[in-house]
């Protein structure tokens, strides 16, 4: 079949799954505390027709998946959908993004059941602040959950951090710090408009250029990682002493919008281009309603057909999505 080739000639051979919406931490600048408003059970894809999407997919290219949520772990039977995944032949590459609360207990049965390639979502170190940011205080599980998938053998394991401005400063040093000691990349992450209660200001951003200096400052030059994949969302770069590396997703300050390869399929079932997308075209409707599998792999080309040039953040035009970053899918 022909690949998976955008209006602007980009390669889409990556697939983003959320498999909920549900999350057990309340990071303030994703969701309210009191978030209840979670699509109800029997509209979330079975592992069936997730498996089901996903064999098409890879037929049109996808060789590259990454499970995420919500919180993933929080889906009943996980390591069942991982072996599911990677019995498919042509997938080349599966990954998971969690917020590590439940790794103590199912990082054990994720690793047997295949998985390697673990994100580990944490932006601080320090517990206090941990709480102020989940508003739950989870911090030693999250700690512990790496230390565990370490100890298992998992490679790469890359921590995420969120950078908001004024609050967040004195971690960038100590989070870099903590991977070095342990073999670790942190991405840091720009503060990105996908919170559900406006929050979101361009000048809350911390920027890369920012850190990239405080890191240069505190610890020691940086230099970017020769022969990157330009097709990445993260902008790599090694320390100079050759202890380690960090990378930056500066979708605010450098979008990478022109490079993109990416696909989304949210836990209910909805096709999406991008994660700022406006509109979603719906999968789980084909998938529910007797179609064939040439029927959804029209439904994907098309999707990846009606894909825009970027999602134009910096811009008057922007506008948000209508859906924040839980019920979308990291």
């Amino acid at each position: 079949m022909p690949p998976l080739v955008d209006t602007f000639g980009r390669l889409h051979d990556n697939l983003r799954i959320s498999v909920t919406d549900r999350c057990n931490i309340r990071c303030f600048y994703c969701m309210p505390e009191d978030a209840t408003n979670f699509q109800p059970r029997a509209e979330i894809l079975s592992f069936e027709e997730v498996e089901r999407f996903v064999r098409v997919a890879v037929s049109l290219g996808v060789n590259k998946i990454r499970l995420t949520g919500g919180e993933p772990l929080l889906r009943k039977d996980l390591p069942v959908l991982i072996q599911k995944i990677l019995s498919i032949d042509g997938v080349r590459d599966l990954a998971l993004t969690t917020n590590g609360v439940l790794l103590p207990k199912l990082a054990q049965p994720l690793f047997d059941a295949g998985l390697r390639r673990i994100n580990v979502h944490l932006d601080t170190l320090r517990p206090e602040r941990f709480r102020q940011i989940t508003r739950r205080d989870d911090f030693d599980n999250v700690v512990e959950g790496i230390e565990l998938c370490r100890s298992l053998g998992y490679g790469p394991i890359k921590i995420n951090a969120v950078a908001v401005k004024n609050l967040v400063e004195d971690d960038i040093v100590p989070l870099a710090r903590f991977g070095r000691e342990r073999g670790i990349e942190v991405r840091y992450i720009e503060f990105m408009p996908l919170d559900s209660q406006g929050l979101w200001q361009r000048d809350k951003v911390l920027l890369m250029d920012d850190m990239l200096a405080m890191l240069a400052r505190e610890i020691c030059p940086l230099e970017p990682i020769p022969n990157q994949d330009p097709r990445a969302p993260a902008t790599e770069f090694r320390f100079a002493d050759g202890i380690g590396g960090v990378g930056f997703i500066a979708s605010v300050s450098k979008p990478f919008c022109l490079n993109c390869n990416r696909i989304r399929l949210t836990a209910d079932g909805h096709l999406r281009y991008c994660l700022f997308a406006i509109e979603e075209m719906n999968v789980k409707d084909l998938l529910r309603s007797g179609a064939g599998d040439e029927e959804i792999a029209d439904l994907i080309r098309a999707n990846v057909r009606a894909k825009w040039i970027g999602h134009e953040i910096n811009t008057k035009g922007f506008v948000p999505p209508p859906r924040p970053m839980y019920a979308i899918g990291g």
